[in-house]
């Protein structure tokens, strides 16, 4: 990983899944285990879960701990099938994206673009 002003960059050719970033393993972790919070509060067994999923106990096993190579659709489905997923809309929203507005902001033009001359060619 490289550094650069406040930024943080992932070498090239690094495989995500298998060897995410500490704060990726960290947040996943924290994922799974408010999905395993959730599905006990229900008292629902993990084969509960993962009926109402559509997958296997494997899986539901496997993104309550957080497993980096669990697909993103196996915990969406868990959020689902436990009715928590409209939590997950506030999740990118550009809305709260302050990096990127600062950005789109720095991008936009100072001033507004000179009138053209018009021409009659339809």
């Amino acid at each position: 990983m490289t550094f650069e002003q406040g930024k943080i960059y992932m070498p090239v050719g690094r495989r995500t899944a298998s060897s995410p970033p500490a704060a990726v393993e960290g947040a996943l972790r924290r994922l799974g285990r408010n999905i395993r919070i959730a599905r006990l509060r229900r008292q629902l067994r993990i084969q509960d879960l993962a009926e109402r999923m559509g997958v296997s106990r494997f899986t539901v096993a496997d993104l309550e701990k957080g497993k980096p190579g669990t697909s993103a659709s196996a915990y969406f489905g868990a959020l689902w099938a436990l009715g928590l997923l409209g939590d997950a809309e506030a999740l990118a929203d550009p809305d709260r994206d302050e990096e990127g507005r600062v950005l789109e902001s720095a991008r936009a033009p100072r001033r507004a673009a000179r009138p053209g001359r018009l021409d009659n060619d339809f």
